[in-house]
């Protein structure tokens, strides 16, 4: 079971976080604030896309959107999301629980300047029902996150 893996991988990069395991789901955004007792915004979705190297996850706040200028700037390709099959190809984690840990080797992770305006920030733990509370570092390093970009738009205070 993927949340499983994620524990083991989560106590493996000794990372002093338990992980959350709701009795409802926290598959979407709105249902994982709910479950976990915030804005939707703090709720750190996972998004699972193609990139010329192979596939990337990307952890951005859960009220940003992609910005297809930006992120063809930034990784020279238009934006194209993986399908639900695709996805548990390439993270191991089913949508609903997608998240940058456990990741499969060859699947590339990365964390969006949107989060930073959090003290923490809770991503899936491998499951539809799962979560960590975790700072954006923390999130970064455990993650094994190659670099922050700036890819959303739709979240930036005017």
């Amino acid at each position: 079971m993927s949340i499983e893996k994620v524990r083991a991988y989560l106590k493996d990069m000794n990372c002093p976080k338990e992980v959350l395991e709701f009795d409802t789901s926290s598959a979407t955004v709105e249902l994982a604030a709910e479950a976990a007792g915030v804005i939707p915004a703090r709720i750190s979705k996972t998004l699972c896309l193609m990139s010329k190297e192979g596939p990337i996850v990307i952890s951005v706040a859960g009220d940003a959107k992609i910005d297809n200028r930006k992120f063809k700037d930034t990784f020279g390709l238009k934006a194209k999301m993986l399908s639900p099959d695709e996805t548990l190809e390439a993270t191991g984690h089913a949508v609903g629980g997608v998240c940058p840990f456990a990741l499969p080797e060859g699947t590339r992770a990365f964390a969006d300047v949107s989060m930073k305006r959090f003290d923490t920030v809770f991503p899936a733990a491998g499951s539809s029902n799962s979560a960590v509370e975790l700072t954006c570092d923390e999130l970064f390093h455990y993650g094994k996150c190659e670099a922050w970009v700036d890819i959303c738009k739709g979240w930036e205070e005017e």
